[in-house]
């Protein structure tokens, strides 16, 4: 069975406002069944903590929805966040898409 992914590019801030379009848009992928949810954050230069709560809320709602969530692709001062917040042991996070296409999409073919 082919699981479908559907890879979501962030940019820019990701505060209140850009949290709650997150919010948004992965609500509409998980009613429209997505079994992965990958979060690309490669351009994405800062997270404040409602972002952070967005992300949070991300992957409560692909749990609920039986799916999963991971994000790939963070920067330095990101990885630092994460670590500070200890978001690095919610999320699983990987280098890169080609990294989560080598540790995820391989381990289903």
């Amino acid at each position: 069975m082919k699981l479908s992914v559907t890879v979501l590019e962030l940019s820019g801030i990701l505060d209140g406002i850009r949290g709650n379009e997150l919010r948004r848009e992965v609500s509409g992928i998980m009613a429209k069944g997505a079994d992965i949810l990958l979060l690309d954050m490669k351009e994405v230069k800062f997270i404040d903590s409602s972002g952070l709560g967005a992300l949070v809320s991300a992957m409560q709602m692909a749990r609920n929805a039986n799916s999963k969530l991971f994000i790939c692709s963070i920067s330095d001062q990101v990885r630092m966040l994460f670590e500070l917040t200890k978001m690095d042991r919610i999320f699983q996070i990987f280098a890169d898409q080609e990294e989560f296409n080598r540790q995820v999409l391989a381990m289903q073919n």
